[in-house]
């Protein structure tokens, strides 16, 4: 495994570099926060584990994601079984991971800021609504769109194209909704720009948030664009 990040690495670099190594930290009392510009080997001084325990889980959750972005494949020529295996594995694992793991920064930053920075509770507001509708889109695609369109296409009859179409409505529907949230996230949050002197987790925050609308919207363009308008054209 490539050593990407040393003790003499700061623990603010880390996150900065890869914003989920803040759940690593945060685990082992690691202060990424307002004690980030230090050491990641003098930052461990509360943690029951050691500075190599923590730098081989940072480093190796750091090359899964970046495995995971370098991977260049042409989905038009990939069968839908294997788009729809990389759209679970790849996007729908993440929101797996990132939207609870992310749920109590945004929290924290409402609840410690919004006094002064009312716009964080909108913040709060929308993604809390987004985490909700992407959760259950995600279980439904899974256990009963994909399914259907995958059947169709194997097997296609008039009732299961029926099926399928009233299917892909919906389903661009809820892209469409899932796009409106982000784009007035982004508004908001003037392009993701924290204000001066943010703290480490109100940075933390707006990072990745932007990184949830960079991997959503890929994940909606793989679906609307590649996957819904092929299942449209089978018989």
């Amino acid at each position: 495994m490539t050593q990407t990040f040393t003790g003499d690495t700061h623990v603010s670099e880390i996150v900065k570099q890869c914003p989920q190594a803040a759940d690593i930290f945060k685990r082992n009392r690691i202060d990424f926060c307002c004690g980030g510009n230090r050491p990641l080997a003098e930052a461990t001084d509360k943690s029951k584990r050691s500075t190599e325990d923590i730098l081989e889980e940072v480093n190796a959750l750091y090359q899964r994601k970046q495995e995971m972005n370098e991977k260049s494949i042409d989905w038009d020529a990939a069968s839908s079984s294997e788009l729809i295996e990389h759209i679970i594995y790849k996007h729908h694992q993440f929101l797996t991971d990132e939207l609870p793991q992310l749920t109590p920064y945004v929290t924290k930053v409402f609840r410690v800021h919004g006094q002064n920075h009312p716009h964080l509770g909108r913040i709060h507001q929308l993604f809390n609504q987004l985490k909700v509708e992407l959760e259950q889109h995600i279980v439904k695609e899974e256990t009963e769109d994909f399914p259907t369109l995958l059947r169709h296409e194997t097997a296609p009859t008039a009732e299961t194209r029926r099926e399928l179409d009233d299917i892909l409505a919906s389903l661009e529907s809820e892209h469409a909704a899932a796009g409106d949230i982000l784009k007035e996230l982004r508004h908001i949050t003037n392009d993701y720009t924290p204000p001066e002197g943010a703290c480490g987790t109100y940075r933390l925050v707006y990072q990745r948030l932007e990184a949830l609308e960079s991997d959503t919207f890929e994940h909606i363009h793989l679906e609307n664009n590649i996957l819904f308008p092929r299942a449209r054209t089978f018989a």
